[in-house]
């Protein structure tokens, strides 16, 4: 019988571990105190195991900030569109207003801007969250409830913009009642396609240019 080959199993649980130090560092010194050598000891690793698999400290805080994304907003799958995005949008929200959660997201961001090797990590991280509401609104448009042809990138940056303006901006919550609104206009612009709410100037559905007078 063969035996089980435990070099993986180790490396899992090292990757785990670093995963979860990660996300402990970050909410106790933010994104400038945080530091591999730090993580390495808190997670009991080397450093050199940490740099196996992330280049640098803004790659590790991305996919630990993302990891940690997948587990706690799980992907609905309630059998409408209506559903699955009120239910999503509900644990996203709930989640960025943690103010640690929401302190590490503004600390990605703004570490994106000043470096470039930061914003490749941050752009993934973002990649991966439009990613998962993208399947919600795909499913929509298998089960009709989406226009075919709508486009759906614009509804994504619809959502994200409103989660990412209010927490920047902090003028309005992101509570319940803000993801039961948002979830309600992305099934009503998906309902109207790209010939409704999200038509472009021209279009049927889409604010119309104001006749002006020659006089």
């Amino acid at each position: 019988m063969e035996r089980a080959h435990t070099g993986r199993r180790r490396n899992e649980a090292a990757r785990e571990a670093i995963i979860d130090a990660a996300i402990a560092l970050l909410q106790d010194v933010g994104y400038e105190g945080f530091t591999i050598e730090r993580l390495a000891k808190d997670a009991g690793v080397g450093k050199q195991t940490v740099y196996r698999w992330w280049p640098s400290k803004a790659a590790v805080i991305a996919e630990a900030v993302g990891t940690r994304a997948r587990h706690t907003i799980p992907l609905p799958d309630t059998g409408t569109l209506g559903s699955d995005l009120t239910e999503f949008f509900v644990n996203t929200f709930r989640q960025s207003e943690d103010p640690a959660v929401l302190n590490q997201l503004k600390n990605m961001m703004a570490a994106s801007i000043e470096n470039p090797e930061t914003a490749g990590s941050f752009k993934e991280f973002l990649a991966n969250r439009r990613a998962s509401l993208r399947t919600l609104l795909e499913r929509g448009v298998e089960r009709h409830e989406v226009a075919e042809g709508t486009d759906l990138d614009f509804l994504t940056d619809l959502a994200y913009g409103l989660l990412w303006y209010r927490g920047l901006i902090g003028h309005r919550p992101l509570d319940d009642d803000a993801a039961y609104k948002l979830a309600a206009a992305l099934v009503a612009a998906g309902e109207c396609g790209e010939s409704g709410a999200v038509g472009g100037p021209g279009e049927p559905g889409a604010p119309q240019p104001r006749a002006t007078s020659k006089d």
